[in-house]
């Protein structure tokens, strides 16, 4: 007989991840009153919510992207709060700057929401903090035991091996592309590392929270015309546009292999936990239950089946479908026979 943890704190409705004990939402998908926000990605932060509980750097991105009403409600990592009886904490999650899981309690028990992390070494964001908790919902963008991401200086530094040509990477304006730029001017000291107009903004507000990206500067049609030894940093819009092009060596910062089908080389470079990550995490938490979110996290279920810690793979459904159970630590309902 193996005997299972708590039940699910937290439940998908049609407009997100609810929490019935506090009265909001994680990370919601449609407007609500009572948003906590884990980062400022457009996949998990929206416009239009009436009050709005973050760190200040999702503050800032959140305004320069939206400009739209609502109440901002800034939280320092470590710094308690409540809403509607639940006390709630962020702490750092490395995933882009700002970016921060999301410690509940309530009645005894802790539950912690990752949001999207990652553990790993990256000096243009805040260091991943780990957290103790009874209950992990987790990402699991990359839960496979194939997943294993390179050391990112050590990708970033293939580029150097290049002479004679201007080099495009693509990458997303918010987080990869920060991220991009300070890895090119730390580990590639001898290329100009350039811009994108989409990027800037974001650059800035790194700088001002104290983040440097290094020496980097705007893009400059005329700059990249008579020089070849250029790393232009750019949106996946503009990438794509650029796809025939011959004056460039062509790259895409991800963790996707799809993504390199017809790139000139491979730059895996992921700002998602990988396999080893993610066992990381559970080893140190040491959860009763853990709740997989933003992916498949079929094989992490399968690593850990019959073991003490049970893994669930929890998805979206109507809220009649998935509304949470009464709290309760090892009841005959949290038991497998």
């Amino acid at each position: 007989m193996e005997t299972f943890g708590l039940h699910n704190f937290l439940a998908f409705t049609h407009r997100g991840l609810y929490c019935e004990a506090g009265g909001f939402y994680l990370d919601p998908k449609l407007t609500v009153r009572h948003a906590v926000i884990s980062h400022a990605h457009s996949d998990h932060a929206i416009r239009g919510n009436e009050n709005v509980y973050c760190t200040a750097p999702t503050e800032a991105f959140m305004q320069k992207k939206f400009r739209g009403k609502g109440e901002y409600h800034i939280k320092n990592y470590g710094e308690n709060f409540t809403i509607g009886g639940v006390n709630i904490t962020l702490f750092p999650a490395g995933h882009i700057l700002g970016s921060a899981q999301v410690l509940m309690e309530f009645d005894g028990v802790k539950y912690l929401y990752t949001g999207d992390f990652k553990t790993a070494h990256d000096p243009s964001c805040e260091p991943f903090h780990f957290v103790r908790a009874d209950v992990l919902y987790t990402e699991t963008t990359f839960a496979k035991p194939s997943f294993s991401h390179p050391n990112p200086a050590e990708e970033i530094q293939k580029l150097n091996q290049y002479k004679g040509i201007n080099i495009l990477i693509g990458c997303y304006s918010l987080g990869k592309a920060q991220r991009i730029t300070q890895l090119a001017t730390q580990y590639c000291p001898d290329k100009q590392v350039i811009v994108h107009s989409e990027s800037v903004t974001f650059h800035k507000i790194y700088e001002s929270f104290g983040f440097s990206l290094g020496n980097w500067s705007r893009y400059n049609r005329k700059l990249l015309k008579e020089n070849d030894n250029i790393i232009y940093v750019v949106p996946p819009s503009v990438y794509y546009r650029h796809a025939e092009s011959k004056k460039f060596l062509k790259t895409f910062a991800t963790g996707w292999k799809h993504f390199y089908r017809d790139n000139d080389l491979q730059l895996t470079i992921s700002d998602h936990a990988d396999w080893r990550e993610l066992h990381e995490l559970i080893a140190y938490i040491k959860p009763k239950t853990v709740f997989t979110l933003h992916g498949d996290g079929s094989r992490l279920k399968k690593f850990f089946q019959g073991q003490a810690m049970n893994v669930v793979m929890l998805t979206g459904k109507r809220k009649e479908e998935s509304k949470p159970q009464p709290l309760s630590l090892f009841s005959d309902e949290n038991t497998v026979r």
